[in-house]
């Protein structure tokens, strides 16, 4: 790990030292204005926070390190015979800003294989659960048992200096990512495969392996993890999986506690159960019209009926996104390839070409585009993985490359404990009628 901390170190030095300057000559500068309404309504839009690895454009989707998806998928290295994109190349491009080599991805994916071993009180306090708790639960326990292994938390309570966190919050982050396929995996074999365990192979990359212990030998499989493993990494910092695993450690909570947290909030059903609630949405649409590939016309009448009923579309919509979610078109491409005549793509493409123009004539939806979740379910329903409840887990093995490579750089540049100011309505109205004012350092 030597000379990747060197590389690290020496990227995080330059960073804080720009910052310290950006700080010094315009700190003082005013970002945006604030409404009541943002206040009020989960403070959507408002600029509060920085995280390094990623941005979303309203029009190109998310920019890893200022890289889109489709640049990324010819730009990142990938997997012998394969044609996906390696995880282990974003990683190292979130955390380093470099686009990686062969040399490099294959030197990540060797240092994550010799750092994966769970130890068995991990599996025990998993086995302690009951098999009708959600594998989502299972796995945040699994990840809260495995916390015992924490680096930076031995070494806080040794005492050490703030200068140093970020060298033992990136081997927390290292160790973690490493040990999560190992974890998933557990959850999904026990919970859905009468408990029969499937041992690593150190021979494989990263997502191939953990399709490996998932039980899919198909290589068709192996390289959905990888782009499915890329292309849900990171969405900025703002999402409530991101920004809750920056949040808690902001505290200098460890890295297992803090993505323990964050996958919490990706739990939701607003958030990372999405996906699946699409593949229900259609599998209810097909068997209310008796088809298992419903024509244009019949989806038409069938969105109007489900929009007239007050309930959404699921997997359409985002809040930033002006366009379809580039990562909807990576799957889109990746189900024409190597599915093209699978009846649930062949309806999520179907989908596609009926509901935008629907939502579009209503006139009060910003975004009538699809989003990741809207095609995420139906790749993997084609190679057999119908557990439903599952898919948000796969969300978080994933979602833990970026929050671990923001949180090493929170650590890096001393970021503080972040506590806005909160507010009460009766304050509110005392502002509104100029009788107080709303601020506080």
């Amino acid at each position: 790990m030597g000379a990747y901390k060197e590389k690290f170190k020496e990227k995080a030095d330059a960073a804080a030292a720009e910052i310290r300057e950006l700080l010094k000559e315009h700190g003082s500068k005013t970002i945006g204005e604030v409404t009541l309404a943002q206040v009020y309504q989960g403070m959507r839009g408002i600029t509060g926070l920085v995280s390094e690895t990623s941005l979303l454009d309203a029009y190109e989707g998310i920019r890893f390190r200022g890289y889109t998806i489709p640049e990324l998928q010819v730009s990142l290295p990938k997997a012998k015979g394969g044609s996906e994109p390696l995880p282990e190349g974003l990683f190292h491009l979130m955390l380093f800003d470099d686009l990686p080599t062969e040399h490099d991805v294959n030197e990540m994916t060797a240092k994550w294989q010799r750092r994966s071993h769970v130890p068995t009180h991990v599996f025990n306090t998993i086995d302690a659960l009951p098999l009708s708790t959600h594998p989502m639960t299972m796995f945040v326990v699994g990840v809260m048992a495995l916390q015992t292994e924490s680096n930076f938390t031995k070494e806080y309570a040794k005492g050490m200096n703030k200068k140093d966190y970020w060298e033992f919050a990136f081997d927390d982050a290292m160790d973690l990512i490493s040990r999560l396929p190992r974890i998933a995996a557990y959850v999904y074999r026990r919970k859905y495969k009468n408990n029969e365990h499937i041992q690593p192979n150190g021979l494989l990359d990263w997502a191939g392996n953990f399709a490996h212990m998932l039980g899919y030998e198909d290589e068709g499989f192996k390289e959905l993890m990888r782009l499915y493993m890329t292309i849900h990494a990171d969405h900025e910092g703002g999402n409530v999986s991101a920004h809750t695993t920056h949040l808690v450690g902001s505290a200098l909570s460890d890295p297992y506690l803090s993505f323990a947290a964050g996958m919490n909030g990706l739990a939701g059903p607003l958030h990372g159960l999405a996906n699946q609630e699409v593949i229900k949405w259609i599998y209810e649409m097909r068997e209310q019209l008796g088809t298992d590939v419903p024509t244009s016309e019949q989806i038409a009448k069938y969105v109007q009926e489900t929009l007239s009923a007050g309930k959404v579309v699921p997997g359409y919509g985002h809040a930033v996104l002006r366009k379809t979610d580039p990562r909807f078109t990576a799957q889109m491409e990746f189900g024409k390839k190597h599915m093209p005549d699978d009846p649930l793509c062949l309806t999520v493409w179907n989908v596609y070409e009926t509901v935008p123009p629907i939502l579009k004539s209503l006139g009060k939806i910003k975004n009538p585009w699809p989003n990741v979740d809207a095609h995420s379910g139906a790749l993997l329903v084609h190679y057999g993985m119908t557990e439903y409840e599952f898919y948000t887990v796969l969300f978080a093995v994933s979602r833990a490359l970026g929050v671990m490579a923001s949180l090493i750089w929170d650590r890096a540049l001393n970021f503080p404990i972040e506590r806005p100011k909160s507010v009460t309505t009766q304050l509110v109205k005392k502002w509104l009628k100029g009788e107080d004012e709303i601020w506080g350092e």
